[in-house]
């Protein structure tokens, strides 16, 4: 039940994140990554700090304020600059199938942490997908705006990140409040990019901005600053990195809808082909057997031999008595 809900948990946050992927190509036209995630994210931390605060909610322990700060760091200042940068260059769709590369890249990260186990099973399927993406991608290039390959790779650098980030971040979300560990690392994000904006920031573009592109903003900071975030994390909690990140399917058909209707971007069959390659290599590769890997090495994997118990002690000595 709690892995269902999950699952469900993280779709609807990568179907948000698709149509995030669209209306961040119609502000990023206007101004810079920098300042965008400075506004987005300065704005949706308020809001969730008004949440936390009004519901009590439990902050993460002084202990884990380390990971804390390099886990906010990665998420809302690497990631999400490189996630709008890349919007500058490609378009929504072959940004949201870069994007579904997302399970692909965490099965792998997981299995460099120790986390899950690589079967040959889960290596075709990650194969396949990254074969699929990566055939759609090269085979799209003509009919996509110059320069596409560029955002194409900087999307799937912003993934790794990601990635990283989903991996790591569940010991300390099981220890805290997924609500708690999301808004402590939004804040430490918010710090970081307005630290950077102070020197390259360019917040006079601002003053360019029509009704289009405050309502894209509108949502980027709710549905994909607030909304988004808090689902990813809540699915976290309750199910395994690998099966959160399958739900990432959803988010380059979000993302291809909204380019189509917001920016008039078409949808060629190059990239619907590569997103059929992409569910086909997650389903096989997560429909292996699950394996479980543990930290303390090999010698924790072989039973213990047990003991025997004092009916079976006295079973063996009646047993030499009679033979005697």
């Amino acid at each position: 039940m709690q892995q269902g809900i999950g699952v469900l948990a993280a779709a609807a946050s990568a179907a948000l994140g698709g149509v995030t992927i669209a209306t961040t190509r119609i502000l990023v036209a206007v101004t810079d990554p920098l300042t965008l995630n400075i506004l987005r994210f300065a704005t949706a931390f308020a809001m969730m700090l008004a949440l936390v605060l009004a519901l009590r909610i439990r902050w993460p322990r002084r202990q884990d304020w380390p990971g804390v700060l390099i886990l906010g760091i990665l998420a809302f200042v690497v990631f999400s600059i490189l996630f709008a940068w890349a919007m500058k260059y490609t378009t929504a769709a072959r940004g949201g199938l870069a994007f579904s590369t997302m399970p692909v890249q965490t099965m792998l990260i997981a299995a460099v942490f120790g986390v899950e186990l690589l079967s040959l099973r889960k290596c075709c399927g990650v194969a396949i997908a990254m074969a699929g993406v990566a055939t759609a991608l090269v085979t799209g290039l003509g009919a996509a705006p110059e320069g596409a390959w560029r955002g194409d790779l900087i999307m799937l650098a912003a993934v790794t990140c990601m990635s990283v980030y989903i991996v790591a971040a569940r010991p300390y979300i099981a220890r805290s409040d997924p609500l708690g560990f999301t808004a402590a690392g939004m804040g430490v994000g918010v710090a970081g990019l307005v630290l950077l904006g102070l020197f390259f920031g360019d917040f006079e573009s601002v003053t360019r901005f029509g009704p289009s592109e405050w309502a894209a903003f509108a949502f980027v900071a709710t549905g994909g600053g607030v909304a988004m975030f808090i689902l990813w994390i809540f699915a976290l909690g309750r199910t395994s990195p690998s099966a959160a990140a399958v739900s990432v399917t959803a988010n380059p058909v979000t993302a291809s809808i909204s380019g189509a209707l917001l920016l008039g971007e078409p949808v060629g069959a190059n990239l619907l082909i590569g997103l059929i390659a992409v569910v086909a290599g997650i389903w096989i590769a997560t429909t292996a057997p699950a394996v479980r890997a543990y930290r303390a090495g090999a010698s924790n994997l072989r039973p213990e031999p047990k003991a025997a118990g004092k009916g079976q002690s006295e079973l063996a000595k009646t047993a030499q008595d009679r033979t005697r």
